[in-house]
């Protein structure tokens, strides 16, 4: 790890260290509030501490994400190795994430239902590829079918499970496009992003968008992602 390296992961550890005592007191003391029983609280006090306090969880939870992202990037985080096909996992997570459902956007997943096995942290990886499918539902307008394409691939000279997250009518051509770097910054999301690509990278795979020669901002995609893992000796 580079000075540069180091230092970046040190700011980043000191961040979680100071804005977690602030954001503690500030949540113990709304917790306090709701659960008061002084009748000079009115029904909109009330309503006004339940956002405040909903409010500083997502603060919570994003001192979380970064605190692991610092983890990760200092190597202070062991992956678990689980054996674990892919491409179950995918379909299990894609049943569970129903993102745009109110504007008509569904994920269908398609490509075989087994056989990309890896040794993999199953709760990591989970996290990560739900992270994804969020990122593309949210940002297709409905209504519209997403599909997340699972497939074996010979990828530099070994086996991988790739897959692919577009539009149905995009999918062949997203995995023939030149790969370019993958738009982690997109509202709502928090830092699910970074941390799904931190993840993919701790197993050895890759995070990336097809590239749009035609694209007339410096944005990459948004509403497609490729992800490719190399597989482990489990395989035949």
């Amino acid at each position: 790890m580079t000075t540069r390296d180091t230092s970046h992961t040190q700011l980043i550890s000191l961040a979680v260290h100071e804005f977690r005592t602030p954001v503690g007191v500030v949540g113990g003391y709304l917790r306090m509030l709701a659960r008061d029983s002084d009748p000079s609280l009115s029904e909109r006090h009330r309503r006004m501490i339940d956002e405040a306090e909903r409010s500083c969880a997502r603060l919570v939870a994003l001192i979380a994400e970064l605190s692991e992202i610092g983890k990760l990037d200092a190597g202070l985080i062991a992956i678990a190795h689980q054996p674990v096909d892919l491409f179950e996992l995918i379909q299990e997570v894609a049943n569970a994430v129903h993102e745009a459902a109110d504007r008509e956007v569904r994920l269908e997943v398609r490509g075989p239902s087994k056989g990309a096995s890896l040794m993999g942290d199953v709760t990591r990886l989970r996290s990560a590829f739900e992270a994804i499918f969020r990122a593309i539902l949210r940002e297709t307008p409905g209504p519209a079918t997403i599909v997340a394409h699972r497939r074996l691939a010979d990828e530099h000279g070994s086996r991988s499970a790739v897959l692919v997250v577009a539009d149905a009518a995009s999918v062949q051509a997203a995995y023939d496009a030149p790969r370019d770097g993958f738009d982690e910054k997109r509202g709502g999301l928090g830092l699910a992003l970074p941390l799904a690509r931190r993840v993919i990278e701790a197993h050895g795979g890759h995070l990336w968008s097809p590239r749009d020669e035609n694209r007339t901002n410096n944005r990459p995609g948004l509403s497609t992602a490729l992800v490719a893992f190399p597989l482990s000796e489990l395989n035949p």
